[in-house]
């Protein structure tokens, strides 16, 4: 075991601060990352504040952080996918029991016992629970290991280790969409990777937004068209248009209203999670055939075939860098939305603690 520097929160009410914490030795199936950056993501916030205590309790100190860009440092002996200079990522999971069915389909994400990046038991016995990104380095089963394409731009590489997974796999997954109509409900940190991911399938964008003012941007992003969902007028205008929609907002919100702009047999999936139900029409569902689902990141193969996708198209996310130890001002912003578009630490700052 040795000892990493890190930025802990002590409480769901306590700000960062500089913190040391335990890293496993390599084991022979390990490969040992050191930091260059990581992104900042919304459940990073909630799981630092006990915002999801109901399902997933928080254990202190937490270190957040599941969007993880690095450089290899060390190898096990048994570890053959990597080397000690390979670029690399790390997404919401370490780990999982390679065995259950969840793991022979290679959807790791839902296997009973996936170790995720932090505040997951620790069954190396390491820490009471897993420690994420906002570390100097961080030790990994190479089954857990991501090759980062060599031509994309780190700190905006590190988002699509979350952001980029959730809404590349449920885009993908949905089949051929070239030239098809796909809309993307809101333009955040995952609907600006919805948007992009589209245009590079070749579908026909179209961004939902209740701010007027995220036109310009949207359209720069590579949509076609934007809606303003709360003109009455521009939503009649596209009812029963669309073949998929991608809906990211974590808010209470109708998605009765999107169900409608679907043609028969379209389908919106969610990758937002809002706290409260939503109140949904059958008949909006029953009249055109149409379906909703709902998508949780992906697994490795797909994250690997996500990074690959996005060296070929040159795909990386719309970040704004910023130093560790402006962690707490971030976290500040993040809640009031003032970020484009989602924050990428340069885990270089953390060597002046």
């Amino acid at each position: 075991m040795y000892k990493a520097k890190a930025y802990s929160a002590a409480s769901a009410t306590a700000p960062f601060a500089a913190d040391t914490i335990p890293r496993r030795e390599t084991t022979e199936r390990d490969v040992q990352i050191e930091i260059l950056f990581c992104g900042i993501c919304h459940s990073d916030l909630h799981t630092v504040r006990d915002e999801w205590s109901s399902v997933m309790p928080t254990t202190y100190p937490c270190v957040p952080g599941h969007e993880i860009v690095g450089k290899v440092t060390k190898v096990g002996s048994a570890a053959t996918n990597f080397k000690p200079g390979d670029l690399v990522g790390v997404g919401c999971m370490v780990d999982s029991d390679h065995s259950c069915p969840h793991c022979h389909d290679g959807l790791e994400q839902f296997c009973n016992n996936a170790t995720f990046t932090y505040n997951s038991a620790d069954k190396h016995g390491t820490a009471p629970v897993t420690y994420g990104g906002y570390s100097e380095s961080i030790v990994v089963d190479e089954s857990f290991v991501l090759r980062v394409p060599a031509n994309l731009h780190l700190a905006g590489v590190a988002p699509l280790l979350c952001a980029g997974i959730t809404t590349y796999s449920p885009i993908r997954r949905w089949g051929d969409l070239a030239g098809k109509k796909v809309g993307v409900v809101g333009l955040g940190g995952l609907g600006h990777m919805g948007v992009k991911f589209a245009r590079a399938f070749g579908a026909q964008v179209v961004v939902f937004t209740t701010s007027p003012s995220k036109r310009e941007d949207a359209l720069r992003l590579g949509a076609h068209e934007v809606i303003v969902s709360t003109n009455d007028e521009e939503m009649k205008q596209h009812a029963g248009t669309f073949n998929f929609i991608l809906d990211t907002i974590a808010a209470d919100h109708d998605i009765n209203a999107y169900i409608n702009m679907l043609g028969r047999d379209g389908n919106i999936t969610l990758v937002g999670a809002p706290e409260s139900p939503l109140q949904l029409s059958a008949f909006a569902l029953l009249f055109g055939r149409k379906s909703i689902s709902g998508s949780l990141i992906g697994g490795i193969a797909e994250t690997q075939e996500m990074l690959d996708f996005c060296g070929e198209h040159n795909i990386t996310s719309d970040v704004e860098i910023i130093p560790i130890q402006k962690i707490n001002e971030a976290y500040e912003r993040l809640v009031k939305s003032d970020v484009k578009y989602r924050f990428s630490i340069d885990m270089s700052s953390l060597k002046s603690e």
